[in-house]
């Protein structure tokens, strides 16, 4: 009976690569091998990483919604980033402020401008909480906006997504690069309570 060199297996138990000599990962049932696939573990590596800031951002956006949620606004918040560096925070202050404008987005887009000195924002990211209505979609457009990242959908009025597809209609003279559902459970819990809360204090 031969036995491999390497594993010290006989040759029909042998899982050895014939062309390197490794043990493949794929034959272990693993996800990649990273001797066969070298550039499959950089792909995911560098996808796990862009995750993870993703997820931080998002947190932050989730802060920024606890204090609208605090002011009985409704909870959406929203951090601007430029090379990894938040240029502006922001959360929804429509009934404080007595504005229908005055959407976090909108607000965020706002003082990125002002921060950067430049309406144009196309090297930044904006994270947001809540998928973005209409205004604030076509607020981006028109700001240039490199890249949103938002957690949990809004079936009724999205506007990236959901119910339009502003931010990538081809005909508009901006496209925007989109992710969704970052840290989407959070980001829709606090909305459930916020307006679970909001039916009972009326229905007393």
């Amino acid at each position: 009976m031969e036995i491999c060199e390497l594993c010290k297996k006989p040759l029909n138990e042998c899982l050895c690569c014939p062309e390197c000599g490794h043990i493949c990962n794929l034959d272990n049932e693993e996800y990649y091998c990273p001797v066969c696939f070298p550039s499959a573990k950089a792909d995911q590596t560098k996808s796990e990483k862009k995750r993870g800031i993703d997820e931080y951002f998002m947190r932050l956006a989730l802060k920024e919604a606890e204090s609208a949620f605090i002011d009985g606004e409704v909870p959406v918040g929203v951090v601007i980033v430029i090379d990894n560096k938040v240029i502006s925070t922001a959360y929804n202050k429509k009934e404080t402020k007595n504005d229908p404008t005055a959407h976090a987005e909108i607000l965020a887009i706002k003082k990125g401008a002002s921060a950067t000195g430049n309406w144009r924002l196309n090297n930044a990211t904006l994270y947001v909480t809540k998928e973005p209505c209409v205004m604030c979609a076509g607020a981006m457009v028109n700001a240039r906006l490199g890249r949103l990242v938002y957690g949990c959908k809004d079936i009724r009025y999205g506007a990236i997504d959901s119910h339009y597809q502003l931010v990538t209609d081809q005909r508009l003279n901006h496209q925007i690069e989109v992710t969704s559902g970052i840290l989407e459970d959070e980001c829709r819990e606090i909305l459930r309570r916020f307006f679970t809360n909001l039916r009972s204090d009326n229905s007393e």
